[in-house]
């Protein structure tokens, strides 16, 4: 028996809008949000630290909305015609899922934020110790001033793609002088400050 002319059509309307769809978008953009973490923190660094009005969220939300559409559209599986059906997908569907990817992004700048408070709090109490007791150094040409330098140089860099803590330790110097070393556990960094 040939199916009627508009039954093709109808299930098309069928597989857009079950939720099923909705829910395999929503993850979709959430995976993709939790995977663009980088270029978020990037594009607020590059604002500054600070947005105003959300101006930011805004604009990554939209990206990664638009880009797992984009791939959602190119599923084998997925309705030749789904760009045609977009005026008949759930508007409050789209919104509640924009709404709960910006929801992500806030969370993400506010841990970042925390970071930064944390690594600038430890930073301050590592140098008001250091005030207080000065530094004795057997090398005449490394004075307070560059090692405070070198210290809060590699700390930055650091914080710039880690949000956790270093440690910092110092080498035996069986073949050469002992060495200022910084090392991070979270994302396997280390680096010779001394």
């Amino acid at each position: 028996m040939a199916e009627p002319a508009g039954s093709h059509r109808r299930s098309l309307y069928k597989q857009v809008g079950s939720p099923h769809w909705k829910e395999a978008f929503r993850q979709g953009c959430l995976a993709r949000m939790r995977n663009s973490r980088d270029r978020l923190l990037n594009k607020y660094r590059q604002a500054g630290g600070s947005m105003p009005g959300g101006a930011l969220n805004t604009l990554l939300v939209q990206e990664v909305m638009e880009e797992e559409w984009n791939s959602f559209q190119s599923v084998p599986n997925c309705p030749e015609d789904l760009a045609q059906l977009g005026l008949s997908i759930d508007l409050a569907v789209l919104e509640n899922i924009q709404q709960e990817l910006t929801d992500e992004e806030q969370s993400m700048i506010s841990e970042y934020e925390k970071s930064l408070q944390f690594d600038e709090k430890h930073l301050s109490i590592t140098l008001a110790e250091w005030e207080a007791n000065s530094l004795i150094c057997p090398s005449p040409e490394l004075t307070e001033q560059k090692l405070r330098a070198c210290l809060e140089g590699s700390v930055n860099d650091h914080s710039a793609h880690c949000p956790r803590t270093p440690a910092f330790s110092v080498t035996d110097g069986t073949e050469e002088k002992p060495s200022l070393l910084m090392t991070c556990l979270a994302c396997d960094t280390w680096a010779v400050i001394l």
